[in-house]
C-alpha cells in the first residue's frame, strides 16, 4: 500500500497543501489579530484600497508613455536602423529623417497635462540619448554616463519588453539635477524579430506621492509610507525610525519602538509591487478581533477543500487509467483477447495503452496460429481413432448378423440389416460433431442390434434428461463405451443384465460450475481394474475427451461381479449448442 502511487499522492498533497493550509487556519488568527481591530482600522483599509487605485492609474500614465515608439511607424523605423548597421548605410537625407522622428515626432507623441511627469529619456542601441522634457528638465545629459550599469536599465533589460518599476533615485544622468523621482522603464523590442531596439524612461516626481497620501487622515500618532518591491522606504508622512524601517521591510503585522507597539495595515500596489503601510498606535486598537478570526476559519476551510477536491481529482486522473489498464490484463489473462484499452489523448499514459493495445493484437495472433495448428492436428487424431472405432465396431456387427442368418431368423435380420444401414449412413457423414440427441439416437440403434443378438439377456435404457439434447459432442463418442459394456460385461454374464445411458446438467458435482454428465452404467460381470488394463475402445474415448475438452473428466468404477459405471464429466461453460 505504502509503495502504490496514490499513497504517495496523498504524502505530496499532505506536504504541498493540506499541511500549509493547516497551518495558515492557525497562523491567520494570530497574524492577523492584532492587525486590525476597529472600525478605523477597517476605514483605512478601504482609504488605502482608493489610494491604490490613484497610484496605479498614476502609473499606468507612466506605462502608456514608454510605450508611444510602438505607435509611430517612422519612431520605429528609425530605432530598427539604430539598432543595426545599417544606420551608416543610410543617405544623409534618411538619417536626417531618423533623427527629426526621435527628436521632434515622439516628444510630439509624449505630451501630457500632469506636471509632475518630469519628461522621459530614450536610449537606442547604437548609445544615443533622446530626451522629452514638457517643462521638466532643464539640464543636458551627462556624456558617456553609464547607462547600462543602472540599476533601472537592467531591470528593463531583464524584463525583456515588460514594464519595470523603479524606485525613488536621484537624476544621476542629467548635468546638475538632484532631483528625487520614481521611474517607469521598459525595453522597445522589434516587434517582428524581437530584437532589443532601445530602453525608455519616464520619470516622475515624488511630489506626487505626497500629494496622494495626503488623502489618509492620520490620527493619534498614527502615521503612513510608500515602500518600493524591495522595501525601501519612498515616502513617509513623518519621519520613521530605521528599526521601524527594517521590520516593516520584514513585513510584520505589528512593529515596535522604544515608546510604542504599532499595528500595520497594508495594502499593495500590483503594477508595481509596492507596498502602502499605515501604522496604527496599539493602545487605540482593542475590538473587531472576532471576525478577523472567523475570516482565518473560513480561508483555511476552503483551503481544505480546494485541496481535498484537487487531490481527489488528481489522484483520479492518474491513477484511473493504470486501473483500467490493470483490468484489461485481468482479462487477457483469463483468456479474453478482444479487451482493448481506450486510449485517450497523446500523453505518456495514452502511448502506454497503445503498446498494451498493440501486445495485446499480437499475442492474440500468436495464440490464434498456435490454435490453428493445434486445431489442426486434433482433428487429424480424431479421425485416426474414428478409423479405428469403426472396423471393429463393424466386424463386431457382421458377426452378430452370421449367427440370425445361420438359425433362420430372417425377419430379425431384416431389422437388423435396417439398423445397421441407419448407424452406417450415421457413421459416414461428414462431420465430426453431432448433437448429443443424435448420438444417443445412434446408440439406441446400435443396442437394438446388440438385443436381437442377445435376446432376454440384453435389456437397456437411454434418457437424454432436459437442456441436454441440443448440445454438440464428437461423433462416436459413446459408442465404444457401450460397445465394451455388453462384450465384455453383458455377454459373459450368466444373468440377464441391464445397460442404462443417461445424460444430464449437473451443478452439485463441483462446487461453483454446471456440467454435462454422461452415465453409462451396466450390472454385468465387471472386472478387476488392478489386474487388467482399458480395452482399445476406452482408451480411445477417453484420449478423444483429452483432446476436445481440456477440463474433462472420465472415471470408470468397476468390480468383479458387481457391473462397471463410466462417468463422463464436461464442463458446461467448454461445450456449445447446435
Amino acid at each position: 500500500m505504502w509503495k502504490s502511487i496514490r499513497f504517495k499522492l496523498t504524502i505530496l498533497f499532505l506536504t504541498a497543501i493540506v499541511i500549509p493550509v493547516v497551518v495558515i487556519v492557525i497562523a491567520i488568527p494570530s497574524y492577523y489579530e492584532e492587525l486590525i481591530r476597529s472600525q478605523q482600522s477597517s476605514q483605512m483599509k478601504g482609504t488605502l484600497t482608493a489610494l491604490t487605485f490613484s497610484i496605479e492609474a498614476y502609473l499606468d500614465d507612466l506605462d502608456r508613455m514608454t510605450i508611444t515608439p510602438y505607435l509611430n511607424d517612422d519612431v520605429m523605423r528609425a530605432l530598427k536602423m539604430k539598432s543595426t548597421f545599417g544606420w551608416k548605410l543610410w543617405t544623409a537625407y534618411e538619417q536626417f529623417e531618423a533623427e527629426q522622428a526621435l527628436s521632434n515626432t515622439l516628444p510630439k507623441f509624449l505630451k501630457n497635462t500632469r506636471k509632475d511627469i518630469l519628461g522621459t529619456i530614450l536610449l537606442p542601441m547604437d548609445g544615443s540619448v533622446y530626451i522629452t522634457s514638457p517643462g521638466g528638465y532643464v539640464s543636458k545629459p551627462v556624456e558617456l554616463f553609464p547607462y547600462e550599469k543602472q540599476d533601472w536599465y537592467i531591470q528593463a533589460l531583464r524584463a525583456d519588453g515588460n514594464v519595470a518599476f523603479t524606485s525613488v533615485h536621484p537624476q544621476s544622468y542629467l548635468e546638475g539635477a538632484g532631483t528625487e523621482v520614481f521611474s517607469v522603464a521598459r525595453l522597445i523590442n522589434d516587434p517582428d524579430s524581437r530584437r532589443p531596439l532601445a530602453v525608455m524612461m519616464a520619470d516622475a516626481d515624488t511630489a506626487a506621492l505626497e500629494k496622494m497620501m495626503h488623502g489618509i487622515q492620520l490620527e493619534n500618532g498614527s502615521a503612513a509610507a510608500i515602500l518600493d518591491d524591495k522595501r525601501k522606504l519612498i515616502y513617509a508622512s513623518r519621519p520613521l525610525p530605521e528599526n521601524v524601517l527594517h521590520q516593516l521591510a520584514d513585513e510584520r503585522s505589528t512593529v515596535e519602538d522604544v515608546n510604542e507597539r504599532y499595528s500595520v495595515v497594508t495594502q499593495t500596489v500590483s503594477r508595481s509591487n509596492w507596498r502602502i503601510v499605515v501604522l496604527f498606535p496599539e493602545s487605540v486598537i482593542k475590538v473587531q478581533l472576532q471576525r478577523i478570526y472567523w475570516v482565518g476559519v473560513i480561508v483555511g476551510v476552503s483551503g481544505l477543500i480546494i485541496a481535498l477536491l484537487l487531490y481527489f481529482t488528481v489522484s483520479h486522473w492518474m491513477i484511473t487509467p493504470f486501473k483500467r489498464m490493470i483490468q484489461v490484463m485481468k482479462r487477457v489473462q483469463r483468456g479474453n483477447l478482444q479487451t482493448f484499452y481506450p486510449v485517450r489523448g497523446n500523453d505518456e499514459i495514452a502511448q502506454l495503452g497503445i503498446s498494451l493495445n498493440t501486445m495485446i493484437s499480437q499475442l492474440g495472433e500468436l495464440i490464434d496460429r498456435e490454435f490453428r495448428a493445434a486445431l489442426g492436428q486434433r482433428n487429424a487424431e480424431y479421425r485416426a481413432l474414428q478409423s479405428q472405432i469403426q472396423p471393429h465396431f463393424l466386424y463386431n456387427t457382421l458377426n452378430g448378423f452370421i449367427g440370425l442368418n445361420r438359425t433362420g431368423q430372417r425377419v430379425l435380420l431384416e431389422r437388423a440389416i435396417l439398423s445397421l444401414s441407419g448407424m452406417m449412413r450415421y457413421s459416414l457423414q461428414h462431420n465430426d460433431w453431432v448433437r448429443l440427441k443424435d448420438e444417443l439416437d445412434f446408440i439406441s440403434k446400435y443396442c437394438e442390434l446388440q438385443k436381437i443378438r442377445f435376446a432376454e439377456k440384453l435389456d437397456y435404457q437411454i434418457d437424454c434428461g432436459p437442456g441436454t439434447a441440443d448440445i454438440v459432442i464428437p461423433k462416436l463418442l459413446l459408442q465404444p463405451i457401450v460397445e465394451n459394456a455388453i462384450i465384455h460385461g453383458i455377454e459373459p454374464s450368466d444373468t440377464a443384465c441391464r445397460l442404462t445411458i443417461d445424460a444430464a446438467v449437473a451443478d452439485d458435482w463441483r462446487e461453483g460450475e454446471e456440467w454435462l454428465e454422461i452415465r453409462i452404467a451396466d450390472n454385468g460381470a465387471g472386472y478387476d481394474p488392478s489386474t487388467e488394463r482399458e480395452g482399445v475402445g476406452i482408451s480411445n474415448v477417453r484420449e478423444r475427451l483429452k483432446l476436445t475438452y481440456e477440463g474433462s473428466i472420465m472415471s470408470v468404477e468397476t468390480a468383479v461381479g458387481q457391473g462397471t459405471l463410466v462417468r463422463i464429466h464436461i464442463p458446461l461453460k467448454d461445450v456449445s449448442h447446435s
